[in-house]
Formats: C-alpha cells, sequence, structure tokens
C-alpha cells in the first residue's frame, strides 16, 4: 500500500490570522508540525503533503512548506473533503494519516499506532485518537473511506468538524484508540494554536522543551505540565470556547440510504 500524511493548513485563519507562518522556538509553526510528521515510521518528505487553497494568500504557505522538502496540493478554501481526495488521488494513496495545520505537537507515536490499526484490518475505513490532551491526536483513514464519505456529503463548506463524517455517521467502520499509559493523559491541557493565548503558551511550552534537530512528544509534554501547572493558566478556558464554536459552525449534512441527514455535534 502506498501511505501518505494529508495536513490541511490555510492561513486566512479568522482568529489568527497567518498562524501556520508565525514563529515559535525561531521556526514557523508548519515547520514544528512537519517535524513530527516526518518523525512517522511510515512517511517520507515524498509522501507528506500539506493541503492548502488555490488563494493568493496561501502562497507565502506554499513557499514555507517546500523549503522542508513536503509536498504541497492546492484545492477548495472551504471544502476539506475535495482537497483530500484531489490529494489523494494526485499522489495515488491507499492510506493516509491526517494532521490537523493547527497542532504543532501532534504524537509521531499516536499516528503510526493508528496507521498500524488501519492496516491490520481491511476492514477499517478510519481510525481516531481518544483521550489525548487537545493537540496531540491524528487520524487514520483509507482511501476507500474518503472516497465513500465525499459520495455522501452534502455540505460543501465542511472545513470545520469535516473529521464526523467518518466517526459520527456509519458510511465506514471507525475504531479508536486509547492512551497507552496514564502518563499521556491531561484533561486541562490544551496545545491546539487558534487563539494568541495558544500561541503564547506553545512558546513557553517550546521554551522549556524544544531542542533543534529532536521531537518531544506526548510523555515530555504531560510530564512538564504536571510539574509546571502555571503554564496551563496561559491559555485556560479556551477549550470551551473552542468547542462552542466547532457545535456552532459543524452544520453538516450527509445522504445515507436515500435519506438527508444531519450530523449531531
Amino acid at each position: 500500500m502506498r501511505i501518505g500524511a494529508l495536513v490541511p493548513v490555510r492561513l486566512g485563519s479568522e482568529r489568527l490570522p497567518g498562524k501556520a507562518l508565525l514563529p515559535i522556538a525561531d521556526r514557523p509553526v508548519i515547520a514544528h508540525l512537519l517535524d513530527r510528521v516526518l518523525a512517522s515510521r511510515h512517511l517520507s518528505p515524498d509522501r507528506v503533503v500539506v493541503c492548502t487553497t488555490r488563494e493568493a494568500s496561501d502562497d507565502p504557505l506554499v513557499e514555507a512548506v517546500r523549503g522542508t522538502g513536503a509536498q504541497v496540493f492546492r484545492g477548495s478554501r472551504d471544502n476539506i473533503l475535495d482537497r483530500f481526495a484531489g490529494a489523494v488521488e494526485a499522489f495515488g494513496f491507499d492510506a493516509v494519516v491526517e494532521a490537523d495545520g493547527d497542532d504543532p505537537c501532534v504524537d509521531p507515536g499516536y499516528m503510526d499506532r493508528c496507521l498500524d490499526a488501519l492496516l491490520a484490518d481491511e476492514s477499517l475505513g478510519v481510525v481516531t485518537v481518544q483521550g489525548l490532551p487537545l493537540g496531540l491526536s491524528s487520524n487514520a483513514l483509507r482511501a476507500s473511506a474518503l472516497r465513500t464519505v465525499r459520495e455522501h456529503c452534502l455540505t460543501e463548506q465542511n472545513d470545520t468538524g469535516f473529521m464526523y463524517y467518518f466517526t459520527r455517521t456509519g458510511l465506514c467502520r471507525h475504531a479508536t484508540l486509547s492512551p497507552v499509559s496514564e502518563a499521556h493523559r491531561h484533561d486541562a491541557a490544551r496545545l491546539t494554536l487558534d487563539y494568541p493565548e495558544d500561541l503564547d503558551f506553545l512558546r513557553a511550552l517550546f521554551g522549556e522543551l524544544y531542542v533543534p534537530g529532536e521531537v518531544f512528544g506526548v510523555e515530555a509534554i504531560v510530564g512538564l505540565l504536571r510539574r509546571r501547572p502555571d503554564l496551563l493558566a496561559i491559555n485556560e478556558g479556551l477549550n470551551e470556547r473552542f468547542w462552542e464554536r466547532t457545535r456552532e459552525k459543524a452544520k453538516l449534512e450527509y445522504r445515507r440510504d436515500g435519506v438527508v441527514r444531519r450530523i449531531e455535534v
């Protein structure tokens, strides 16, 4: 099987414009994220694809990504499923790991676990992780599941909540992995990048853990946050705002068995 990675990113964020190119530890956010994707034992730079838009505003992102050796696919602004389907077809992938462009601390070990689980069971269309701090999880998708979801999806603007098409519709068989250790759990931690406070938090985190040329993982992150709970105050309370916005924007419809249905978020 040909395995790849898809990373959806665009610079036109409503809450923190241009965040993928903002500096953390003297490097852009996207570079740290791609470090982690490339740390997966399943992946090489020619199979890691940043999926962005055709808009001119994303041209600087394309230049930054190509500087890392990763690949670029450009497609729809709001229809991430279309963007993914185009990238899978263009690069000939049979299965992919999906890492969100807002998550510069995504954990490579769980990317591998997701892909291992997907590849071990041909009946699975998607594997997700539940129980890690927000911003550390990734998903593994089979290309056939993506084609099925795209065929049944009715909502063109699906950039918020698109994974619900794979996990809450019954369109493909879904498995969920849990953290392998209690040392990987932290219910209060937030490691995704949506707001200025998240950027401040991530800069503080990288200031403690980042060593050029190395990738720190979930255990190091959770261990630090247990030793330094003061860091959590930097972006405290934003998870609630994040989920509220998701519920407001994720108005997702699909057709199954001839019936139009809406995903309950």
